[in-house]
């Protein structure tokens, strides 16, 4: 089984080894994945849709995010990189570029099943969507303070650039719960 606080540690030593950058995180996480059984049970069996915090501090955060079944998070940033590793389920990313005047077009896209890792550069803009009818388990590793900094979401229908709205957000989780009963 996967030691959870072995696994943060791995990240740190990873970002230090790096100087802060993604590639040797990527490497841990990509290493995690190579056996999604063990960290399900490290994590438990997904049961409801959340952002479920394993490690944070200034300069790395690290989730276990659940994506509640068919549920979408329209396009946003990090403005740090990230590095994504499916454990169960699927995640498909649309990848955005920014248009002048603030707006964003799809620029690519990206499916990611059990065991695959990816990174993201960190100006890079994507939504997310979990195509399955069944919850969707990911590790989310962020080279910052993903909870401290000011990011960007854009309108799903304008494609308006606005600040991200973190309470709306928390709330598609709760609805796709909300649907799960």
């Amino acid at each position: 089984m996967l030691d959870l606080d072995r696994f943060a540690d791995d990240c740190r030593a990873a970002l230090a080894e790096d100087r802060g950058g993604h590639r040797a995180v990527r490497e841990v996480v990509a290493r995690t994945l190579s056996d999604p059984n063990a960290v399900l049970a490290a994590v438990g069996e997904p049961t409801r849709a959340g952002v479920h915090k394993l490690y944070h501090s200034p300069d790395l955060t690290i989730l276990n995010l659940v994506w509640g079944p068919k549920m979408t998070l329209m396009p946003h940033d990090h403005r740090m990189w990230a590095v994504i590793g499916i454990y169960t389920g699927r995640e498909d990313n649309i990848f955005w570029r920014r248009l002048e005047g603030g707006k964003v077009e799809a620029a690519g896209a990206k499916a990611l099943g059990v065991g695959d890792c990816t990174v993201l550069g960190r100006d890079i803009i994507h939504s997310v969507t979990n195509p399955i009818p069944r919850l969707t388990g990911a590790l989310h590793v962020y080279g910052g303070d993903f909870f401290a900094m000011e990011r960007s979401e854009w309108d799903p229908e304008s494609l308006a650039e606005k600040r991200y709205d973190v309470e709306k957000n928390m709330r598609l989780f709760e609805e796709a719960n909300a649907a799960l009963r």
